[in-house]
């Protein structure tokens, strides 16, 4: 993956384009590639409707030089940005993106001890807060496990934990829990979803 956004992020330089990601690809920065344009959304009002652009001080002088027409009938809604300015000091002042490292990574290495006792998990990768763990029928072959992976998820909504199942198989369990998630809801988290993968697959 990380060749690949790599090629992705020389072949659209060399073109002379701009390189434009949505927040489901801020993972691009990760793999050492720097976007052009950020188009973020949704969580940045923390449930308010709100949408904002991150760019280059090169890029948004461009833009402003050369005018554009363009209209928004929100667009600098007051009440939308006093939101946004609200969430951004909360995030800072309570050191939330600290917090999703640290409890980030002691999820995954949780997940990963559980891979360890189920061999229906093929794999558990992530950042942050922000993670997956992949159901296989077979670890050596990776077929994908559908089945096993939304009967988890059921099991879960059972126990009042919404997590979601993706990719193109279905077969990942998706956890993408708020900011304010900690250590204690992740050994809650552990606990059932350890549950439920017992009470699914009999190991």
């Amino acid at each position: 993956v990380t060749d690949h956004v790599r090629d992705k992020r020389q072949i659209v330089s060399a073109a002379g384009l701009t390189y434009l990601i949505s927040p489901l690809l801020l993972i691009d920065n990760l793999a050492g590639v720097i976007p052009d344009i950020v188009t973020i959304g949704k969580p940045m009002g923390n449930g308010h409707p709100i949408a904002g652009v991150i760019t280059t001080r090169e890029i948004a002088e461009k833009y402003r030089l050369n005018r554009p027409e363009y209209f928004n009938t929100y667009g600098g809604n007051p009440v939308s940005m006093a939101v946004g300015l609200a969430v951004l000091d909360v995030i800072k002042n309570e050191g939330l993106i600290q917090h999703a490292r640290t409890t980030g990574d002691m999820f995954i290495q949780e997940l990963r001890l559980l891979k360890e006792r189920h061999s229906c998990i093929g794999d558990v990768r992530g950042f942050g807060l922000f993670l997956g763990i992949e159901f296989v029928k077979c670890r050596d072959s990776r077929e994908p496990d559908e089945s096993t992976a939304v009967s988890v998820k059921k099991e879960m909504y059972r126990n009042r934990i919404i997590v979601s199942t993706e990719g193109r198989y279905n077969n990942i369990v998706k956890i993408k829990p708020p900011m304010s998630f900690d250590q204690d809801n992740v050994a809650h988290f552990i606990k059932q979803f350890d549950r439920a993968i017992s009470l699914i697959t009999g190991q």
